[in-house]
């Protein structure tokens, strides 16, 4: 339910509904310069400056308050935001995470197992950590995906999208963590998976595209299968309520990143 744009000048603007972000100005004296990065959740936002530190404002309890991690939040590379949490990687691989314990602010049950992390993603109540060696490391909650040991064996070899381009899904079924219907068209050829809450869409090295999930959410693409065929090279882009055409900014003087919370 609000925004936050990061100007070229590296400060912030924020609006919308002030509880869930839409107000900074508790913490806008360190919002006028350095932010490189925004990432937003649904009642908060955390940004990162150049100096690797890390910022955040909105409801408390969904990583708007990240004082009992304070200290850990330096050297910042990455922040990934679920519904109510927020991870950090840290240039040195670690991961630090804050917000609603449920949903995944609380990592302790696999600390020992977040070190050499590449990249995390996250869904609506989990997160997932991509390491160095290719391996999977998933928490939060259990039934959206925090649980990945019915498929442990299977996320060794390049996480999600496995080196050999055939896709691995796991956490409520009807959410896309049952990819089974779709399962003969995600053995090869994957090159990128995006979500959003409740469906998955896949991009085939081909430029086709393969969605499952809750139909409603995306999960069905069958009224535009036309449109998603082989021969170009489509992006995907995952929705968070609004949509932005880019195309006409490349002109542009000043440069300005949106980021959406709610």
């Amino acid at each position: 339910m609000a925004f936050a744009a990061i100007k070229g000048d590296g400060s912030v603007v924020t609006w919308g509904e002030a509880d869930w972000g839409g107000d900074s100005s508790a913490v806008a004296p360190l919002l006028t310069e350095g932010v490189v990065q925004v990432c937003g959740n649904a009642m908060a936002f955390a940004a990162i400056k150049a100096d690797g530190s890390v910022v955040t404002w909105g409801v408390a309890g969904c990583g708007g308050d990240f004082s009992a991690v304070a200290p850990l939040l330096t050297g910042v590379v990455q922040v990934c935001g679920n519904a109510m949490a927020f991870a950090a990687i840290k240039a040195d691989g670690s991961v630090v995470t804050w917000g609603n314990a449920a949903c995944g602010g609380d990592s302790s049950a696999v600390a020992p197992l977040l070190t050499g992390v590449v990249q995390v993603c996250a869904n609506i109540q989990a997160f997932a950590a991509i390491k160095e060696d290719g391996s999977v490391v998933t928490w939060g909650e259990a039934g959206c995906g925090g649980d990945s040991s019915a498929v442990a064996p299977l996320l060794t070899d390049g996480g999600v999208v496995q080196a050999d381009g055939s896709v691995v899904t796991w956490g409520d079924a009807g959410c896309g963590g049952d990819s089974s219907a779709v399962a003969p068209l995600l053995t090869e050829g994957v090159v990128q998976v995006c979500s959003n809450e409740r469906a998955f869409a896949a991009l085939k090295a081909d430029g086709s595209v393969v969605t499952w999930g809750n139909a409603a959410c995306g999960g069905d693409s069958s009224a535009v299968a036309p449109l998603l065929t082989k021969g170009h090279r489509p992006s995907l882009l995952k929705s968070t309520g609004c949509l932005i055409n880019f195309s006409k900014l490349s002109q542009a003087k000043t440069q300005i990143s949106l980021h959406a919370a709610g």
